[in-house]
């Protein structure tokens, strides 16, 4: 039995987090999608991506990269 990751996460949660980790700035570079460089907000993220599954899928993926990251920097000495 394999648990995923983004269980109970929602996509709200997902955004809000990456934007207070990376910024709108960086978030924009990382994934170029207008709600993200053009005046960003999290309502037009949200409906932009709940509509468009190949961006959806970009951003779990980095979501999934910041946490292991946060994870990997708590174990750090």
């Amino acid at each position: 039995m394999t648990l995923d990751p983004l269980h109970g996460v929602t996509l709200e949660a997902m955004v809000t987090e990456l934007v207070a980790y990376f910024g709108w700035e960086e978030l924009g570079a990382r994934i170029q999608i207008n709600s993200f460089n053009t005046d960003p907000s999290i309502k037009s993220s949200l409906k932009f991506l709940r509509k468009t599954p190949w961006a959806r899928e970009k951003v779990e993926g980095l979501y999934l990269f910041m946490r292991r990251e946060q994870a990997r920097t708590r174990r750090s000495p």
